[in-house]
């Protein structure tokens, strides 16, 4: 892995991290609204997989739209587009087809889809992530048969009676026109065109993702970086000056934590960069009376949080595809 994919997922990694410091102030209440996906693949004769998807709406009374669209093999997928509208339970769904090629993995034939819903001013956005399921073989459709059409009967005209005609008069014939000699002009000889120039393709590395997780005990930053990833670290370092690095291992899912108490609050900065502080915040279903350890928040919080995050997170996928164009200097 050359140093500028290095330096673009890491831009692009550190950018999401720092930048779920908004996650706590827009973190807005889980509700039910989300994306159905349903996929199944099946092997051509060259071994390359062909993938059938299904995007379905989980609200019957209201569309949702398309944010975001992710899938490991990095090959389109018709009709599931951003910006594509999910109609309503019950209406349609979206249906995309997606060619995998047949050296990438089963177990990367996934698809995960982020989708947004506006109900009463307020915006509910979440994601799901699904993998294919495989159906052996592709069959083959078939060609239509066509059954020859039957020919038309004939039926013997009458044939038309023949009465004397009047010799015809002898008139001068007129001369022949002279005719122009056809001009025949050279065709023009087509145009040279450059031969294609082959450039070596590069593999882009894989994007990491984040999660950020308040618990009544703990403030946790969390990294799952895929196995065709870069490692990178990023440094955080809380009010009382105490510093954890949280690494970033390729194929491994990381996490660092500090303790929660009230006042705390974690700035992250990478490469010398700092983003806005961290805040914890309690959690409302912990004990107010203090000691004790209590639960993950799995509640609305930790829901708005991770719907948040996902937002946020899109934001750093484009910026990492802004940089496979041009090289970006990292600013938080």
């Amino acid at each position: 892995m050359n140093r500028l994919n290095f330096r673009r997922v890491a831009a692009a990694a550190a950018g999401a991290l720092i930048g779920l410091a908004g996650v706590a102030v827009v973190a807005s209440p889980a509700s039910a609204h989300h994306p159905i996906i349903t996929g199944e693949y099946c092997k051509l004769e060259n071994g390359n997989k062909k993938v059938t998807w299904t995007v379905s709406n989980s609200e019957r009374d209201l569309t949702g739209k398309i944010t975001h669209v992710s899938t490991p093999a990095r090959t389109a997928i018709t009709n599931i587009i951003r910006h594509a509208v999910l109609p309503k339970a019950g209406e349609g769904s979206l249906v995309g087809e997606q060619i995998v090629p047949k050296n990438v993995p089963d177990e990367k034939i996934t698809l995960a889809v982020t989708a947004e819903w506006i109900r009463h001013r307020k915006t509910h956005t979440r994601t799901a992530n699904e993998k294919a399921t495989d159906t052996g073989d592709c069959k083959e459709t078939p060609a239509p048969t066509t059954s020859p059409e039957p020919e038309p009967s004939t039926s013997p005209e009458p044939e038309p009676s023949t009465s004397p005609e009047p010799e015809p008069s002898t008139s001068p014939e007129p001369e022949p026109s002279p005719t122009e000699e056809p001009t025949t002009e050279p065709t023009p000889a087509p145009e040279p065109t450059d031969e294609p120039t082959t450039e070596p393709v590069v593999p882009e590395p894989g994007e990491p993702t984040f999660e950020l997780i308040e618990t009544c005990d703990e403030l946790i930053f969390q990294i799952d970086n895929p196995a065709d990833g870069v490692a990178f670290s990023i440094t955080l370092t809380s009010e009382k000056g105490v510093v954890k690095t949280l690494e970033a291992v390729p194929g491994k899912t990381t996490s660092v934590s500090f303790e929660a108490y009230e006042g705390l609050a974690v700035t992250p900065s990478f490469e010398g960069e700092k983003g806005d502080p961290i805040a914890w915040e309690r959690p409302e279903d912990c004990e107010t009376g203090g000691g004790g350890g209590g639960l993950p928040v799995t509640g609305a919080a930790t829901g708005g949080i991770i719907a948040g995050a996902v937002v946020l997170l899109a934001a750093g996928a484009a910026l990492f595809v802004v940089t496979r164009r041009r090289r970006l200097r990292f600013t938080a």
